[in-house]
């Protein structure tokens, strides 16, 4: 069975710190490139990083530049999103996907062929 999980949600104070990993099964990442997404209640998913299938091009969302960062680990089948200065605008359901491209072609939904289940990030005092 050909899927991504995503790992590493949870509750966090505003400037702290999570990092969510994406780990596939079933199929190799290696020629997939990986986004980054979240969708908050009452709002549309909104694609926030990418990641080339070599990991050597990257691409963030103007909103979480600067304080995420996106990472992957071929040898493991994972990816990764470091996500730091945490704000509670960016509480939302976090997904990966994967797109059957060598280079990032942007966030439309259309582009990603898999996608994970979420994983919840709560940013709360």
């Amino acid at each position: 069975q050909l899927q991504l999980v995503e790992s590493g949600g949870g509750l966090v104070q505003p400037g702290g710190s999570l990092r969510l990993s994406c780990a596939a099964s079933g199929f190799t990442l290696d020629y997939y490139a990986i986004g980054w997404f979240r969708q908050a209640p009452g709002k549309e998913r909104e694609g926030l990083s990418c990641i080339s299938s070599s990991g050597g091009s990257t691409n963030y969302a103007d909103s979480v530049k600067g304080r995420f960062t996106i990472s992957r680990d071929n040898a493991k089948n994972t990816v990764y999103l470091q996500m730091n200065s945490l704000k509670p605008d960016d509480t939302a359901v976090y997904y990966c996907a994967a797109a059957p491209s060598y280079y990032c072609t942007g966030y439309a939904l259309r582009f990603y062929n898999y996608w994970g289940q979420g994983t919840q990030v709560t940013v709360s005092s």
